[in-house]
């Protein structure tokens, strides 16, 4: 029950990281090139590619456990204050 939740906000907060890392990626990469120093463009590729990798991984890993002990503390809670009444009309 727990995990369906994490799942779903893990690969939605993995996409966000993909997006986050596209950015960073391309500022590294333009202000490795754009620097005066030898060598620069290689290191502005490296972050950009690290970045593209690993912020998707860390940004889903965070958001599944974030999400996991929020839905948990979410029923826990539920079940002693009785939970979310909703009247629809």
């Amino acid at each position: 029950m727990f995990v369906s939740c994490a799942k779903i906000a893990g690969t939605l907060y993995a996409i966000l990281g993909l997006f986050a890392g596209s950015v960073i990626s391309l500022i590294a990469l333009a202000g490795g090139f754009g620097s005066n120093t030898s060598g620069s463009g290689a290191i502005g590729a490296m972050i950009g590619v690290g970045s593209f990798v690993i912020l998707p991984i860390c940004y889903g890993a965070i958001g599944f456990v974030a999400s996991l002990i929020g839905a948990w503390l979410y029923n826990v809670l539920a079940g002693m204050v009785g939970g979310i009444q909703l009247d629809v009309q």
